[in-house]
C-alpha cells in the first residue's frame, strides 16, 4: 500500500532452518484476564483501501478463493456470503512484521490445506519471517519460524506467487526468498534447507526469486536480479525437482528485465510471462509480455501494447506489465495487467486467441462503487486502478475475473460491469481518531492512504467517501474543538492546499485561505482550541526533519511562526481552558505549556523518558490541566496541574496509546483505554477508575498486529472503543 514505505536494506545472513511452533487457534501467547468483560471486535466499515497483493481461485473447490495483502495479512473468500474472512488477526504485537504476506500457496490435491509465508520487512532491524500452514483452510494454524528475511512489504511485493507446492508431491514445498535463493522443505513446510542445485546467485536488488509456477510436472521459478542486458538469466525450471538449468532463448533486455508473475495454460501448454524493467509498483517504465510453448521451446513476444508512445493529450504513455492469469476452460484466453501506466491510466487486457489479438477491457468498463465510495477519490467517476499487479479468473467461470489495485479488488461476472468485491477485507493505516460527543457520527478517522473520513455509519463504507475540498491521499492530522465539536480540522497532503476546517462537524470542508510555506511538504499534525479560535500546526518533513510551528487565530487565513514551540512536536489544546496548549519535546523529555493561546510556550516538567518521536500526550476530556503521557516501554504517566510535574502510574509498565470514553455507570472520570502491557503481554485495556486497574478487553483471535497509533473510546457509549490498526484498519470493540 502507499502507506509504510521503507527503504534501508537489510543486511541477511544463511540460510532457512526453524523448528515448528504449534499454536492452536492462536499464535501468542495468552494474557491472564479472569475478570475480563466479552467484547465483540468488528471493523468500521471503509473497505479495502490497502494493496492486494495476491490473489488465488481454487483450482479445485469451486467459490474458494484466498487474497494476500503488504500489511494487513491474509483473507478467505465466502462465494455463499460474498465475504472475505481475515486470517491473520491472532497475530499479535509481537509479531507485527508477520502481517505483510509475501506469498501463498495452495494444494490442488487436498483442498484444506493452505500456506502463507509472511514477513513484512528484509531490512536487518526487521525478524525473521516464518511459514503459515493449515489444514483447514486457515481456521487454525501451525508455524514454523525461518532464519530468512521475507519482504510483504517491500518493491517488488506484487510479484509472485513465491511459494508452490510441488506439482509431483504434496509433500514438498518451495519457497523463493529475495535475498537467500529458493529453499526447500520435504515436510510440508514444518523445515526448510536450501535448495540444492538452483543456480541464482542474489544481489542487492533485494527480489531474488519473483515467482514460481507449476507447468505440467515442472517447476519454474522467475529471477528478479538480473541485470537486463542480452546475457542475462530469469528464469529457471527443474523438471526433476533436483536438477535446475536456464530456460533456453528467453526473453533479454530491458523489456525484459525483471519477470513479474507468470501463468500455465495447460489445455495449450503455453506459459505466459509480464515483464518490466523494475519490480513495481512503483518506478516501472517499460515491459513486456511474453510466452512459452513448452513442448517446441518456442518463445514468442505477445505483449499488448508497447510502452513508450504518446498518449492524445501528449504524454508520454510508461509502463509495465503485472498480472497474468489464464482461463482454465478455455485455451488460449488470458487477462494481463499493465501496470504504473499514469497517463493512459492502466487497464486489463484480454486475448481469446493465445495473445495474437487483445481487447482492453476498460474502455467498456461500466463501474458501480456505490458500496465504497470513496474510489472516486473526490471525482465523478472512478479510475480503472492502479497498482495492478495481480488479475485472477475463476477456474469455474471463465467471465468472473477480479483483480487489484492500491485500493481496492474489482471483480465482474460478464467482462463490462466492475464493482468491488471487498467486504470484510479493511487494510487501512490508521494514524488518529476522534469520537464526538455529539452529532450524526460516532467516529472521525484520519488515515495514511485515504485521508480522512466521517463515519455516519460503522457497518457501511462513509457515504461521502473521502472528505474532499481539499482531497487528502493521506493524512497527518485531525482535531475536534472540545467545547464547539462543530468545528473540526484536519491536515495531511492534499490536491487543493494540505490543511482544511469544517462547521458542521465534518461532514463538509473547505481548505484554509492560506497555509505556510512549510505545509507544501511537512504538513505534520494540528490542534484546535477548545472553543476553535485557535490552530497550531506543527512541521514535519517525511525524512524527519522538524521546523517551528506555526499558529492561526483567524480560521487560516494568516499564519505567525511560534518559535519557543518544540520543533516536530505534536500538539495538544486544553479541553476545558481555551487559552492553554501544551507539547512534549520527545528529543528532551520536556513537557511545553502555554498559557496565551499558543503565542508562546515554556518549559514545564524536565527529565521525563525522551528519544522516540512516537511518545504520546493526551488530555483528559472536561478537564483542565489533566494530562496523561504513553511512553512505550518506559510506562505511563500523569498530570493533574498542567504539566507542572509528572508521576508515573504504577498499575502498567508499558503505554503505547491513550486514549478517553464515556464514564462507567456511576463513575465521574471517563473510561480510560489503552494499549499496553500491565502483565506479560501487550494488548487492549481498559480501566473505569483512573487506571488504578485495568482489564484486557481484546482476546488472543483478535491481536491485529502493531497497534500502537491511536485509540479513542466513545463519548456517548461506555465500554464502546475504536482502536487503530497499521494494515487492518479501525477496529471497534463493544462489550456484550
Amino acid at each position: 500500500m502507499l502507506a509504510s514505505r521503507l527503504s534501508r536494506r537489510a543486511v541477511l545472513a544463511g540460510a532457512a532452518a526453524g523448528a515448528a511452533l504449534t499454536t492452536v487457534p492462536g499464535l501468542a501467547a495468552k494474557a491472564h484476564a479472569a475478570d475480563a468483560p466479552s467484547y465483540r471486535w468488528r471493523n468500521a466499515v471503509i473497505g479495502g483501501t490497502g494493496f492486494v497483493t495476491g490473489v488465488l481461485f481454487h483450482p479445485s473447490v469451486r467459490g474458494l478463493a484466498y487474497a494476500r495483502t503488504d500489511i494487513g495479512g491474509a483473507y478467505r473468500w465466502d462465494d455463499r456470503t460474498a465475504r472475505w474472512t481475515p486470517l491473520t488477526d491472532q497475530l499479535g504485537w509481537d509479531d507485527w512484521n508477520l502481517l505483510g504476506v509475501e506469498a501463498l500457496a495452495v494444494d490442488p490435491a487436498h483442498p484444506e490445506r493452505l500456506y502463507l509465508a509472511v514477513g513484512t520487512y528484509a531490512q536487518s532491524w526487521a525478524g525473521n519471517g516464518a511459514v503459515l500452514r493449515s489444514e483447514d483452510r486457515g481456521a487454525t494454524w501451525t508455524r514454523t519460524d525461518l532464519g530468512v528475511k521475507l519482504g510483504g512489504n517491500e518493491d517488488g511485493r506484487g510479484a509472485g506467487e513465491r511459494l508452490l507446492v510441488d506439482p509431483r508431491d504434496s509433500d514438498t514445498l518451495w519457497l523463493g526468498t529475495r535475498h537467500d535463493g529458493l529453499l526447500k522443505s520435504t515436510d510440508r513446510g514444518g523445515s526448510w534447507v536450501a535448495a540444492t542445485g538452483f543456480p541464482a546467485t542474489a544481489n542487492a536488488s533485494g527480489q531474488g526469486v519473483t515467482f514460481l509456477v507449476a507447468v505440467g510436472r515442472a517447476v519454474y521459478a522467475g529471477w528478479g536480479d538480473g541485470d537486463g542486458t542480452v546475457s542475462a538469466v530469469n528464469l529457471y525450471r527443474t523438471i526433476d525437482g533436483t536438477t535446475w538449468t536456464a530456460v533456453p532463448a528467453q526473453p533479454t533486455g530491458t523489456s525484459a528485465k525483471v519477470p513479474i508473475r507468470a501463468a500455465y495454460d495447460a489445455r495449450a501448454r503455453e506459459l505466459y510471462v509480464t515483464y518490466a524493467d523494475a519490480p513495481g509498483p512503483n518506478g516501472q517504465s517499460t515491459g513486456s509480455v511474453h510466452k512459452l510453448a513448452v513442448v517446441s521451446g518456442t518463445w514468442t513476444d505477445v505483449t499488448p501494447v508497447v510502452p513508450g508512445g504518446t498518449t492524445a493529450d501528449g504524454s508520454t504513455d510508461t509502463f509495465g506489465y503485472g498480472g497474468v492469469a489464464v482461463d482454465a476452460r478455455r485455451a488460449g484466453t488470458v487477462v494481463v495487467s499493465t501496470n504504473n501506466r499514469w497517463a493512459a491510466v492502466d487497464t486489463l487486457y484480454r486475448t481469446t486467441d493465445g495473445g495474437r489479438t487483445w481487447t482492453s477491457l476498460k474502455d467498456a468498463a461500466v463501474f458501480d462503487v456505490s458500496e465504497t465510495p470513496f474510489l472516486k477519490w473526490g471525482a465523478d467517476q472512478p479510475k480503472f486502478g492502479w497498482w495492478i499487479q495481480v488479475v485472477a479468473v475463476d477456474p469455474y467461470d471463465s467471465k468472473h475475473v477480479v483483480y487489484g489495485t492500491g485500493a481496492t479488488l474489482y471483480g465482474t461476472r460478464d467482462l463490462t460491469h466492475w464493482a468491488p468485491r471487498i467486504r470484510g477485507l479493511e487494510e487501512t493505516s490508521v494514524i488518529q481518531l476522534i469520537s464526538p460527543p455529539v452529532g450524526e457520527a460516532h467516529l472521525i478517522s484520519a488515515s495514511r492512504d485515504i485521508g480522512v473520513m466521517y463515519h455516519e455509519r460503522l457497518t457501511a463504507s462513509p457515504s461521502r467517501g473521502m472528505a474532499t475540498n481539499p482531497v487528502f491521499g493521506s493524512a497527518t492530522g485531525i482535531a475536534q474543538a472540545a467545547a464547539r465539536p462543530s468545528y473540526v480540522v484536519r491536515t495531511g497532503w492534499g490536491d487543493n492546499g494540505n490543511g482544511a476546517y469544517s462547521g458542521d462537524g465534518g461532514r463538509t470542508w473547505a481548505p484554509f485561505a492560506a497555509q505556510p510555506s512549510l505545509a507544501h511538504d511537512s504538513p505534520g499534525p494540528i490542534a484546535t482550541s477548545a472553543d476553535g479560535s485557535t490552530l497550531l500546526w506543527s512541521f514535519v518533513h517525511w525524512d524527519g526533519t522538524k521546523y517551528a510551528a506555526h499558529r492561526s487565530a483567524d480560521n487560516g487565513t494568516t499564519w505567525s511562526e511560534v518559535s519557543s514551540f518544540p520543533k516536530g512536536a505534536t500538539p495538544v489544546a486544553d479541553p476545558a481552558d481555551p487559552t492553554l496548549f501544551y507539547a512534549y519535546d520527545t528529543d528532551t523529555g520536556t513537557l511545553y505549556a502555554s498559557t496565551d493561546s499558543g503565542v508562546s510556550f515554556t518549559a514545564r516538567a524536565s527529565g521525563l523518558p525522551a528519544g522516540d518521536s512516537q511518545f504520546q500526550l493526551a488530555a483528559a476530556p472536561g478537564r483542565s490541566g489533566d494530562l496523561w503521557l504513553s511512553v512505550k516501554w518506559n510506562g505511563l504517566y500523569r498530570s493533574v496541574d498542567g504539566g507542572v510535574s509528572f508521576a508515573k502510574v504504577a498499575s502498567c509498565w508499558a503505554s503505547y496509546t491513550l486514549g478517553f470514553g464515556r464514564p462507567a455507570p456511576g463513575a465521574d472520570y471517563p473510561a480510560v483505554y489503552q494499549v499496553g502491557s500491565t502483565e506479560t503481554i501487550t494488548a487492549v485495556y481498559r480501566s473505569d477508575d483512573e487506571a488504578k486497574t485495568w482489564v484486557r478487553i481484546n482476546d488472543d483471535q483478535h491481536q491485529w498486529g502493531w497497534t500502537g497509533q491511536a485509540i479513542a473510546g466513545d463519548p456517548r457509549v461506555h465500554g464502546r472503543v475504536y482502536l487503530a490498526t497499521n494494515g487492518r484498519g479501525i477496529q471497534y470493540g463493544e462489550q456484550i
